[in-house]
């Protein structure tokens, strides 16, 4: 088993899984402010870890999961899709 973060190899007793991968303690950290997370205090957003405080200010920022977090929103993609499925017909 290695560490999503690292690439190590890790130990049962220092093991952590979360949303689907496998982190040494010491390496599950949140990817926007590097503090050392817990079961407790983390939330995922398509593979990347976050304290929940710097979720949810993340989130309020734009109000929305894409833009707050850095990515393009979807409702442009959706809106392309379908201008170009109307110019074909």
């Amino acid at each position: 088993m290695l560490c999503k973060t690292c690439g190590k190899r890790v130990y049962e007793m220092e093991k952590i899984i979360a949303d689907k991968a496998i982190y040494h303690k010491s390496c599950f950290k949140c990817c926007h402010c590097k503090s050392v997370l817990s079961m407790r205090n983390f939330a995922s957003l398509d593979g990347e870890m976050f304290c929940k405080p710097h979720f949810i200010e993340l989130f309020k920022s734009k109000g929305n999961y894409e833009e707050g977090f850095g990515k393009e929103r979807k409702v442009k993609q959706w809106a392309a899709q379908n201008e170009a499925a109307a110019v074909r017909g």
